[in-house]
């Protein structure tokens, strides 16, 4: 079963209860685009029924691993994947094995040395493979020479790798940006079907109203940089598409989309953008990663008023620095 993380008011209210009264024996933590879902299905088509779902922001993931980590884990499987490592995070990983989680990592983000070898004591198992996505790893580890898992992989990553030699992954990235229909697609995903009416219906829905909000972001984009062409732009809806929107249109060299409470999107042509998100709670690719800015309240307000925020500069400080 997925659980529905945020109550509201934002908070990850009932998560804690909610592992506690599991009757699954693999808890799945993931990410929340499609190399999530892909992961997710090759987990279901391992497991069966019995996994429990949590998908999580890059944002979120330490609060949420923290959760479950304190939570008893009865010898029960801890599958993290697509998730990437965060400061300090062995901590959290050590207390969920000392409360009884078998915890296995799968991971296709950039680690560094010393943080395998720390992370390597916690876990039983850690794969780290930045070749392929992370369903590309799921499905070698899990369901090695099943053609499903191999086809869902190949799709996969032809979308999170920026290969775009597939047409089907496309549409299904454009689909998974909307979250209702993650299980959906999953579903699909477990039968080896890769469109049906609800996929194809969601994406041309999606393209009759991607090109206003792209257009949208680009009027409001602020642009800045002496190393490098920085665009920051406000979020209206799909992060990628509006990053590479606005590439083309401005020729930037890194482009920040940001939503209203700070998290935001980054792309770059230079390969930095992991090393700038770990300096904003963040990670992720070389070319693709993501942060927050932390808004406060009047940081929020200011920022939808003004589409600009005093954050822009140490943002262009640390990017400048790489």
């Amino acid at each position: 079963m997925p659980f529905p993380l945020k109550s509201p008011n934002g908070d990850e209210t009932g998560l804690s209860a909610a592992v506690v009264s599991r009757t699954a024996r693999v808890v799945h933590l993931t990410h929340n685009d499609l190399d999530a879902v892909g992961a997710d299905a090759i987990h279901r088509m391992k497991f069966g029924v019995g996994v429990f779902t949590i998908w999580s922001s890059v944002g979120r993931f330490s609060k949420i691993f923290s959760i479950v980590a304190s939570c008893e884990g009865k010898g029960d499987l801890l599958s993290i994947s697509d998730l990437g490592y965060h400061r300090d995070i062995e901590h959290i990983a050590h207390r969920a094995m000392e409360n009884g989680w078998r915890i296995e990592w799968r991971d296709h983000h950039r680690w560094r040395n010393e943080e395998i070898e720390r992370m390597r004591k916690e876990v039983v198992l850690l794969t780290i493979d930045t070749s392929v996505c992370a369903t590309g790893i799921v499905a070698t580890d899990l369901l090695p020479g099943n053609p499903v898992a191999t086809e869902v992989a190949r799709v996969v990553c032809d979308y999170d790798l920026w290969k775009h030699h597939d047409p089907r992954s496309a549409v299904l990235g454009q689909v998974l940006q909307r979250k209702k229909n993650r299980e959906h697609v999953r579903d699909c995903l477990i039968a080896g079907v890769f469109t049906d009416e609800l996929i194809k219906r969601e994406y041309a829905d999606i393209k009759s109203e991607i090109e206003s909000m792209m257009k949208r972001s680009l009027r409001h984009t602020t642009i800045t940089g002496t190393k490098y062409r920085i665009a920051f732009a406000p979020l209206y809806g799909y992060p990628s598409e509006t990053a590479h929107f606005i590439r083309d249109e401005k020729k930037t060299d890194i482009e920040v989309i940001i939503s209203k409470d700070g998290r935001f999107s980054l792309r770059s042509v230079p390969p930095i953008s992991h090393l700038i998100a770990r300096e904003f709670s963040g990670g992720g690719h070389p070319n693709a990663a993501g942060g927050s800015f932390n808004f406060s309240v009047l940081e929020r307000f200011t920022f939808w008023l003004f589409k600009k925020s005093r954050r822009f500069d140490e943002f262009v400080r640390v990017a400048e620095s790489k």
